[in-house]
């Protein structure tokens, strides 16, 4: 079955290098974007199956795309594929509800995988950066000390604070409201006896919580 594939990223030879990198497979690249807000437009035009989205692009970016895909089509599923080894663009894409998260490095046969497993809405692998770094935003208590101030939610919320999401983002990751979120944040202040987020997210670092 030919998967089709939307691929939006602002340089044109790495949009080249995707079509003879795709070549051979099963997946077609049926349109392309240059920029977030083409990707969404092209997305809505052309319903691929999957979107190969890459983060640092002009006019819109690709996680302010992401979120934009996920109220006008929810079920096309995103696959970040950056340059960037950058664990807030990681919980930020995941928190976004993007599929999977490739490095613009990695072997051709794990990005065609990843797209493929997009396609078929299998989870990504364990070793995927993406799982990794869901399954740290996901810990409640797991390996924290007993004497921890935090509760298991506000340890979560610490941790998303920490990896440099927004209170929208970690609504959104939680499935909680943003008010519920502030409340939270401020309380992990209050707690911790830290003045702002900065200083919450150094807290989390020598802690080990992230």
């Amino acid at each position: 079955m030919t998967i089709k594939l939307l691929v939006a990223d602002d340089h044109e030879v790495v949009r080249r290098g995707l079509h003879t990198l795709f070549n051979d497979t099963d997946v077609k690249i049926v349109a392309e974007a240059t920029t977030g807000k083409e990707a969404v437009e092209q997305t809505l035009k052309h319903k691929p199956d999957v979107v190969l989205m890459d983060i640092r692009m002009p006019d819109v970016d690709g996680l302010d795309a992401i979120e934009k895909l996920r109220k006008k089509s929810p079920d096309t599923p995103v696959v970040i594929l950056s340059t960037y080894d950058n664990p807030t663009y990681v919980a930020r894409s995941a928190a976004l509800g993007a599929f999977d998260y490739v490095l613009k490095g990695a072997p051709r046969k794990e990005l065609v995988a990843a797209v493929a497993r997009a396609a078929r809405r299998d989870a990504p692998t364990q070793s995927s950066i993406l799982s990794r770094v869901k399954e740290t935003l996901e810990k409640k208590r797991e390996g924290v000390s007993e004497d921890m101030p935090l509760t298991e939610r506000e340890t979560q919320v610490l941790r998303h604070v920490a990896l440099g999401l927004s209170n929208r983002e970690i609504a959104r990751s939680l499935e909680i409201s943003v008010e519920t979120v502030k409340e939270h944040v401020q309380n992990i202040l209050r707690k911790i006896q830290c003045t702002d987020r900065t200083q919450a997210a150094v807290w989390a670092v020598r802690k080990e919580l992230v």
